[in-house]
């Protein structure tokens, strides 16, 4: 019989730490050859080393640990094929991002036309109670400088997403200096925590227009999407357990989409949360175009959907109706809104 590593010994041989060798265990993906039945300590064959040497280098290539799983238990040529079209995808994504990177450059770095002209937003709000809930717990707002979607839920969740939408409202008539108006919006959401019941609470997404940037705060998982040059980006995080599975590497997004919990917040705002929301600057540029909606809309409508309505609506607010009218075709399961602005030139 051949002698066993120690965990210790078969993480140095194979460049995978034994905190990373736990969690593999745990997923499936890379059994201990004997597992202590009293201490519960892990022990390894020699002749695991190539299949953990494999699963290190996957990993230092950035492939998830789901698709890890699945190179595994093909044969060399199959992983091989696998592997060569993993990194396409890597590469095209990666080009998309560098014609990105290029636009916005070439966006700061211009400067020719800023003494003559200005930016300012176009937009379009509509909300819908879908076909299935019997009431609509979202509210959804667009204003000179204010675009916010907020999904309440529990019993109180109607007036939560309308006192989070109102607290920010208040910023519309505030001088904002870009420099301070992440720290308005940090107050002004914990006013309207404040106010909330302890049965309710609601997600927020929203951009505040500060003149040159938009700062945007976000915390549950409504969304804020940018159609820039063609590309669709989404510009938020879901604070959800199923994107923290798969932010692990545990879940792709495909069957994230069908997880029994991919409603379950890890983040929202009300009375008891502690968890901050995310806020941040965004540059803008003429020709974008922004949406923010609920997960009425982006949990029953594609992105490629998304991005050919906003692709193809000659304004925000035929966007948004048909945005809306996909969501409804799509089942409309949830409450939907949607906010759509398109940032333009006029003259100063």
């Amino acid at each position: 019989m051949e002698e066993m590593l120690t965990i210790g010994a078969f993480a140095r041989a194979c460049r995978l730490s034994p905190k990373a060798l736990r969690l593999y265990d745990e997923l499936g993906l890379l059994r201990p050859a004997h597992v202590d039945p009293e201490t519960g300590y892990r022990r390894y064959a020699p002749a695991q080393l190539e299949r953990a040497r494999l699963v290190a280098w996957l990993r230092r290539i950035g492939m998830p640990l789901a698709r890890i799983r699945e190179v595994c238990m093909l044969d060399p040529g199959e992983a091989a094929a696998e592997i060569r079209a993993y990194w396409a995808g890597v590469e095209a994504e990666t080009a998309v991002r560098r014609d990105l990177a290029a636009f916005l450059i070439d966006q700061l770095t211009t400067t020719s036309r800023k003494d003559t002209t200005m930016l300012e937003l176009r937009h379009s709000a509509r909300s819908d109670r879908g076909l299935v809930r019997p009431a609509n717990q979202d509210t959804a707002y667009a204003g000179t400088r204010l675009l916010a979607v907020a999904d309440g839920y529990g019993p109180g969740g109607g007036p939560a997403s309308d006192a989070a939408v109102a607290a920010l409202r208040r910023l519309e008539t505030t001088d904002l200096p870009a420099g301070n108006v992440l720290n308005l919006l940090e107050e002004a959401l914990r006013d309207a925590a404040h106010g909330m019941t302890e049965d309710a609470g609601t997600t927020l997404t929203a951009l505040l227009w500060t003149g040159s940037r938009l700062a945007l705060v976000h915390i549950g998982d409504s969304r804020a999407y940018l159609l820039r040059g063609g590309g669709l980006f989404r510009i938020t995080h879901d604070h959800t357990v199923v994107q923290s599975l798969i932010d692990e590497g545990r879940l792709t997004p495909e069957e994230a989409a069908a997880h029994p919990q991919r409603a379950l917040l890890l983040k929202a705002l009300s009375a008891t949360a502690t968890e901050p929301a995310d806020l941040r600057l965004q540059d803008a540029a003429a020709g974008d175009r922004y949406l923010l909606c609920s997960d009425g809309l982006s949990t029953v409508v594609p992105d490629a959907r998304i991005r050919d309505a906003l692709t193809t609506a000659p304004d925000p607010d035929a966007a948004v109706r048909s945005l809306i009218a996909a969501a409804r075709e799509a089942g409309g399961p949830d409450n939907v809104s949607c906010v759509v602005a398109d940032v333009v030139e006029t003259a100063a």
